[in-house]
């Protein structure tokens, strides 16, 4: 038996996945049901439903799209830049995604705050991509040196959230990039 190709993604299921991505982000997920999604979309139920058994199986492949982008950002940039350069375009591309015009916060922070139940198939998907992003950030710190990479990595994340969540509330993003620059790197180099 040959082996099995994959399939090309059918543009049902890509206009399907770009209005959920749209309105989830700029509504948030409980606040748009499938049948908005349907319509803003253009496909039928049986469409919808061939492809998404349910609202939370889109949920999930949204939020799992938007972690395969920042996965291979991550990863190119890491191929191509040097330990420091890294932690440079780090902190640029949080600050590019968060000095933009809409900006609505972290889409995995604001999913997780709408579904409380951590074992919940979303929730899931949010841990495994902020595991990921915590074990390239521990590389990070393990690569500058540091004693306890783990802890660093922790407390870099935990400046990002807060970078994205005060230029989601406030928008004065001027001092945001300075700031989780100059406290990043006295982490990396703790």
């Amino acid at each position: 038996m040959p082996p099995m190709l994959d399939k090309p993604e059918s543009s049902a299921r890509r206009r399907i996945l770009d209005s959920a991505s749209s309105l989830f982000y700029t509504l948030g997920v409980r606040a748009v049901s499938a049948d908005r999604v349907i319509a803003d979309s253009g496909v039928s139920k049986v469409t919808f439903y061939r492809h998404f058994p349910s609202k939370d199986d889109l949920v999930v492949a949204y939020l799992e799209e938007v972690a395969s982008r920042e996965r291979l950002a991550f990863i190119e940039a890491r191929e191509r830049l040097d330990d420091d350069a890294l932690w440079r375009w780090y902190v640029e591309s949080i600050i590019e995604v968060g000095c933009v015009p809409g900006f609505r916060g972290c889409p995995f922070i604001n999913a997780a705050a709408e579904y409380s139940d951590a074992a919940h198939d979303v929730r899931v998907a949010v841990a495994r991509h902020r595991g990921w992003v915590q074990d390239r950030l521990t590389e990070l710190a393990e690569r500058h040196g540091s004693s306890e990479p783990r802890r660093v990595a922790e407390e870099i994340q935990m400046l990002r959230d807060g970078a994205l969540v005060l230029a989601a509330l406030d928008g004065r993003t001027d001092r945001i990039g300075s700031v989780l620059d100059d406290a990043g790197r006295r982490l990396l180099r703790a």
